[in-house]
């Protein structure tokens, strides 16, 4: 049993068990759409079926703060070791990282759920016990393991997400509440002018309550003015590509992307269907003619989003034009989030760009132009 809480971290510690109570419930909703029967389903072959996450997520949370920094003796260091990293293929060279080796047989979902709930319940005592732990190690320092713990469990409710969507309609169950779909047409896009200016890249150690290593540290761009499409490539324009022969182009792809993209067989974004000369959306709970979602932000890989965008004469913005374009505004100020210094980053996330792995991530696309940069007949849209 834990110590007493010192009065300091009592309200840090009530806004983290929040935080987990709340994640861990945004986890659980996710593994039920796929229900018991779909564990061990393996939709992309760079991953692991889902039976894998339901232990992972845990592991790494027992690993990184129970067993790492508190040094508590395990309950089950089988599974600690099983699920502590999953499949993990590099972006450039397609080589997988170290991961242990996949079982012949998984752990069943009931004993899975009964070590998750276990690690659960000592994630929850933590977070009082380690004000009192004499760890030097820099995640020790101000809960910092904690939020990197939910970083993480964010971004696998992320790539779950992503995976899920691969699979079959019929496969997946869907949620009692649920979101109304809406059939707008696309708003009219155009080229807004960014000028020249500094960007922020990274951050301060101490500026962050917690970071990955490939945030830190702060640097400092001069980018030169650029003009970038205000909205999102919509199903309806990403289409023209894929009618153009896009696909069979080889000109409008790097050469990595190329490869990929065959070895892939890929012909048109993972979520359309071709069927009887007609195309489809699949989401994640319904399919809709494409012509329906045209105004719909496509959702297609890294190597896609640059084959379209050089089709287009044009290509996605560099890591300090995305800063310039989203954080900072016509007075050249740096706001806190995109879009404004009080607009909540989850409200602007449907207009931004979100730049990944070219194998296992994918991308809503915003095009840019460099000022003074020739225009081309295919650049119609935003030139």
């Amino acid at each position: 049993m834990a110590l007493p809480l010192m009065r300091e971290f009592k309200q840090g510690t009530d806004e983290l068990y929040a935080k987990f109570v709340t994640a861990w419930a945004r986890s659980d909703a996710i593994f039920d759409i796929v229900g018991r029967t779909g564990m061990l389903a393996k939709p992309i072959v760079w991953r692991h079926p889902f039976i894998f996450y339901v232990g992972h997520l845990p592991a790494f949370s027992w690993n990184q703060i129970c067993g790492g920094i508190l040094e508590w003796k395990s309950f089950n260091r089988y599974f600690d070791e099983l699920f502590c990293r999953g499949i993990d293929p590099d972006v450039d060279t397609g080589e997988c990282h170290w991961h242990p080796d996949v079982p012949q047989e998984w752990p069943t979902l009931a004993e899975t759920v009964v070590y998750r709930d276990k690690v659960r319940g000592a994630i929850l005592e933590s977070l009082e016990a380690l004000p009192y732990c004499y760890s030097n190690q820099v995640m020790a320092r101000g809960g910092r393991v904690f939020r990197m713990v939910l970083e993480h469990e964010y971004m696998h409710q992320e790539t779950l997400l992503y995976m899920m969507q691969q699979l079959p309609l019929a496969e997946k169950q869907r949620p009692r509440a649920m979101s109304t779909y809406h059939y707008d047409a696309a708003a009219a896009n155009r080229l807004v002018r960014i000028p020249a200016g500094r960007a922020r890249l990274g951050a301060r150690f101490e500026h962050l309550p917690f970071g990955w290593d490939n945030e830190f540290g702060e640097i400092f761009i001069n980018v030169p003015e650029f003009g970038i499409d205000a909205l999102p490539v919509t199903n309806g324009e990403f289409l023209e590509f894929v009618e153009a022969g896009g696909y069979r182009s080889e000109s409008f792809w790097q050469p990595a992307d190329w490869s990929w993209k065959n070895l892939e067989r890929k012909t048109q974004p993972a979520c359309w269907v071709r069927r009887n000369h007609s195309w489809f959306y699949r989401g994640m709970f319904d399919q809709w003619p494409l012509e329906q979602v045209a105004s719909w932000p496509v959702y297609v890989s890294l190597a896609e989003a640059r084959a379209y965008a050089r089709w287009r004469g044009k290509r996605l913005p560099t890591e300090a034009e995305y800063q310039r374009a989203a954080f900072h505004g016509p007075d050249g100020r740096e706001s806190r989030y995109p879009l404004g210094a009080t607009t909540h980053p989850r409200r602007a996330a449907a207009i931004l760009i979100s730049i990944t792995g070219r194998r296992c991530r994918w991308v809503r696309v915003l095009q840019v132009r460099a000022a003074g940069a020739c225009k081309s007949s295919s650049a119609t849209a935003g030139s």
